[in-house]
Formats: C-alpha cells, structure tokens, sequence
C-alpha cells in the first residue's frame, strides 16, 4: 500500500502567490492554502497532522511572527518557515525566538532550493512524529513492565552500579512497609533502619565469594513479624559489564504452617481404620490456621494461596462430617441435600485425585441411598 502523501500549508493574503505555490508543491505533497491566519489555523485542526507550514511575513489579520508563534503552541511537530519581501533582521530574530521558525526565506525564491527546504521541513516533521510514538511506546511498554514486575509473587528491588534503586515492585515495597516509591533513593537510605538494614546487608553478603544462594531472615516489619528468604542476582550489560544488582525478598512466613498443613492432609489420607477422628482433629487445627493467617498481617501469594486451601479443605471436611452425622442421627435425611454436600466437598478437597478410600465409602453410599431410599442407619466414616 502506498504510504499516504505529507501534507502542507501555504498561507498568503495573494491569491497568485497560493497558486503559484501549490503547482510548485502539489505533486510531492498533499498542498492545503489559505489566506489569512485565521483560516489557517482552522485547517492545521481540520487536517492534522500537517507536516509543513509556510508562511508570509506581512498579513492583515497578524504577521507571519504572531501566526508561527500559534501554530508552534497548537501544533509543536509542524515544520515553521517564513517568507518576506523584506529584509527586517529584527522580524527575523522575533521569528526565531517566537515562532520557532526552521527557515527564513526572503523572496523572490529560487523554486528548486525551497523544494529543498520543504523537503528537509517535511522530513524533520516525520522524524518528530516517530521520536514522539518512540516515547509512547516506550511509556506504555513501561507501564506494561510495571503491571507485570508487581504482580510477580516476590519482591524485587533493582539497583544500579552506585547503589541508587532504580525499581521496586509492589510486593517489595509492601514487605518493607515502605509508604512511597523509593525509586531514586539510595539503597543504604532506604533500608538503614531495624530490620531493613539486616535485609541490605545480607544482600551485601552475596557478592562473597563463600555466600550461599540465598538468607532466610526472621524480621519485625512494623506490627508484623515477617519471615523473608533474600537473594542476589548482578546484573550486566551487552558487554558483560556490570550495571547493577536486583535483591529478591520471597516471602516465606507461610512455610511451617504450609508443611503441617501437607502433614495433615497425609494423615487424613492414611487413616487406617476410621475417619472420623481424624477430620474432627483437622477440623479443629485447620480453624486455628485459619486464625493465624488471618492475624499475621501479611499479604502474599504464598499467604494468599495457603489460605484459600485451607479454607477449601474446612469446607470438604464440614460436609463430609455433615453427611456422616445425617446418616448416624437421622433414620431418613434428605438425600438431595446429602448429595448436594457431597459435591460440594468433592470440588473444595484440595487433592481431587487423592479422596481418601472411605470417603469414596461416604460418596457410594449417599448414591444407594439417593436410588434406593435405604438409609444404612449408622456412620460411614
């Protein structure tokens, strides 16, 4: 597809001088004409963007000067040039300095170099208007960049050559505690207090040549007492020069109550004999975990994701009880209700390819039940 063709503006109170102008301009360009400001001001709105304006100097309505000094407030991108009849070098500074002129061309013009000029004019407009998309690709791809580094499930703090944070994702900046973007501060600044200076120095510590790959720290991080595992990365340019480091801080607070949680599903799908007791004692610990989470004021995906599964695993639990308890008091419980409650524990149990064999003997038996009416009269589990 052929490219659309740039555009320009000629301005002139003679009419012979607009024409003129267009048949010089018009098979490279696009030529719009007008003969007063006023209407040219119009057009650079109606038909931007316009690549190129050339003006006349002595108008009715305002000169070229007050009309160019207009055009660079509404339309900075557009190449200025102005045409007199008349050598004025104070007009000429004004055009400059006001107008932000790119060319002052006194008449008669040569036709050939002011194709030149124009041609120069309408090639520093394209370039304009590429640098000014180059800038609003590049912000949004850093906002793009921002969204993302936020929403890693770690804090990442990134540091240059001189110890100066030039990124600090949310996660970091909340396990900090920190009130505003740090970004710009040096890193000794921002974490020289308490707690915050044990997380720096064992950054520091990773650019020994006997440190291991990472520290766990145990901090106290305003009201919340915070377990981090900190780590280092350098960072290099192209050449294998180094630029900086980035500091990871994964949170890990989580961890021992994670492990017991996995001990408590095992001993639920061990059970030997029955399951009763079993889903009451982790009925009765997973309540505790979920007050201790819900206490430590800490918010990560870690966190996040211990919770949701301990809350799925309560619900599994409370209604496979429920189930149980229908089937020992009552001699005909409702039986869409039971297998209601069974559903629902089958989609909340955090390990579906992992139901526990008597809890299948709980699901077959609602089944006969629900098709048969014969209620087995005692507990299943």
């Amino acid at each position: 597809m052929t490219p659309p063709r740039s555009r320009i503006l000629i301005v002139d109170d003679e009419e012979a001088i607009l024409e003129t102008m267009t048949f010089t301009f018009e098979e490279d360009y696009e030529v719009l004409t007008a003969g007063s400001a006023h209407r040219a001001l119009e057009l650079l709105d109606e038909h931007a963007p316009v690549a190129a304006v050339i003006t006349d100097q002595r108008m009715p309505e305002m000169t070229g000067v007050e009309f160019l000094k207009t055009v660079y407030e509404s339309h900075p991108n557009t190449t200025r040039i102005i045409l007199t009849g008349y050598a004025d070098g104070d007009a000429m500074v004004q055009a400059i300095n006001e107008g932000h002129v790119y060319a002052y061309v006194s008449k008669p013009w040569e036709p050939d170099e002011l194709k030149q000029l124009v041609q120069r004019a309408v090639e520093l407009h394209d370039l304009r208007m590429r640098n000014d998309q180059l800038l609003v690709d590049l912000q949004q791809a850093n906002v793009f960049l921002e969204a993302a580094i936020d929403e890693l499930p770690m804090g990442a703090l990134v540091v240059d050559a001189h110890h100066v944070l030039r990124a600090a994702n949310r996660p970091a900046r909340e396990y900090l505690g920190l009130k505003r973007d740090p970004v710009g501060l040096g890193l000794r600044d921002v974490l020289s207090e308490g707690a915050l200076e044990e997380i720096r120095a064992a950054a520091d510590r990773m650019g020994g040549d006997h440190s291991g790959p990472y520290e766990e720290l145990e901090l106290d991080v305003g009201a919340i007492a915070l377990r981090l595992r900190v780590s280092a990365r350098a960072l290099s340019d192209a050449s294998g020069a180094p630029i900086g480091r980035v500091i990871l801080l994964r949170e890990i607070s989580h961890e021992p109550l994670r492990r017991r949680f996995e001990e408590i599903l095992h001993e639920i799908q061990s059970a030997p004999d029955s399951l009763r007791e079993p889903l009451e004692r982790a009925q009765k610990e997973l309540a505790s975990f979920a007050g201790k989470l819900d206490q430590s004021g800490i918010e990560s995906p870690g966190m996040a994701e211990l919770s949701e599964r301990v809350s799925r695993t309560r619900t599994a639990l409370e209604n496979w009880l429920a189930v149980d308890d229908a089937f020992a008091r009552e001699s005909y419980p409702d039986a869409r209700r039971l297998v209601e409650r069974m559903r629902v524990a089958q989609s909340r149990w955090p390990l579906p390819e992992q139901v526990p064999e008597r809890v299948r003997a709980l699901h077959r038996t609602v089944e006969r039940y629900y098709e048969t009416g014969e209620s087995p009269g005692k507990s299943a589990l």
